[in-house]
């Protein structure tokens, strides 16, 4: 354990537990401060990974997230929010704890210390694909399985942890490690760990996504409008890059069943859905490569 970074004693909230209560607030937000400072300094290996993450889905592969307890449900939580906001496949990005479905809500006692579980659970790789394995201390054997497996299929790999001594960065292919210290209540790395995870896993997600053409400028340009408020937002997306009125906006996206893209190409390039959608697939669906040369970039 003397290894394992997140398991030590953090001197700075030793009295916790007699602090008034804003106190202990703010003991934990000055912790949390150093989150983003950890994460900077792990920018350029979060710059290889999301590289090697979009040239992988360009080759048709997918992304899986493997962990255990917190790393496992922060996985699953990012790869969640992948269809709904770049539309997506959800077997284009999948989240895997150890344990299964019902370790979401429940701890599995066990799954992170079973080697050959991890093995299991990684058969669904290819060597197209790239499996991240998610974990704080960096030594759950279950992950240890995974990146065997991995291995086996010359599956691309890569570990985020907070343990550059942990096995994962051993083993895994590239690593990712933002090194926090010690948590403010001690192992508990559902704090600062968890905090940097979910930091970096949003950088893996978006920033691959952005690679592979799925915004325009900072627009979420292949959203799903699925409830009122995205339908609002996609109108005023079309409205902001078409530069037409809302009702303009509005009527584009009704003729091509709330397509971003068709609707913004029919209107700049003046074509029907049908021929807009052909466009953008002849384009591999990058707005800015197809409209380039129509708008101001």
């Amino acid at each position: 354990m003397s290894d394992i970074i997140t398991e030590y004693r953090n001197e700075n909230t030793k009295d916790i537990d007699i602090l008034p209560t804003i106190e202990i607030v703010r003991k934990m937000n000055n912790e949390d401060k150093l989150v983003a400072l950890a994460v900077e300094d792990e920018a350029e290996h979060i710059a290889d990974a999301i590289d090697l993450i979009a040239k992988q889905f360009l080759k048709g592969g997918r992304l899986f997230y493997f962990g255990a307890g917190t790393s496992g449900r922060l996985g699953i939580l990012d790869a969640s929010e992948c269809p709904p906001t770049f539309s997506v496949s959800p077997d284009m990005v999948q989240g895997i704890i150890a344990g299964g479905d019902r370790a979401m809500r429940k701890s599995v006692e066990g799954a992170e210390d079973d080697f050959d579980l991890g093995k299991e659970d990684a058969k669904v790789l290819t060597d197209k694909d790239v499996a991240v394995v998610i974990s704080a201390s960096g030594n759950p054997k279950y992950l240890l399985g995974v990146l065997a497996q991995a291995d086996e299929v010359n599956c691309k790999t890569i570990a985020v942890t907070c343990n550059s001594k942990g096995r994962v960065a051993e083993e895994a292919g590239l690593v990712i490690c933002a090194e926090v210290g010690p948590e403010v209540i001690a192992g508990s790395s559902r704090l600062k760990a968890g905090t940097a995870q979910k930091m970096i896993l949003n950088m893996l997600t978006t920033g691959s996504m952005i690679k592979i053409g799925k915004t325009y400028e900072n627009f979420m340009i292949d959203l799903q409008a699925v409830n009122e408020k995205l339908k609002d937002r996609a109108i005023r997306i079309v409205a902001q890059i078409a530069d037409v009125t809302h009702s303009e906006a509005l009527a584009a996206l009704l003729k091509c069943n709330w397509e971003i893209k068709t609707a913004i190409v029919s209107i700049i390039m003046k074509m029907d859905v049908d021929t807009a959608r052909s466009e953008l697939k002849k384009h591999g669906g990058v707005l800015r490569k197809l409209i380039k040369t129509k708008l101001a970039v």
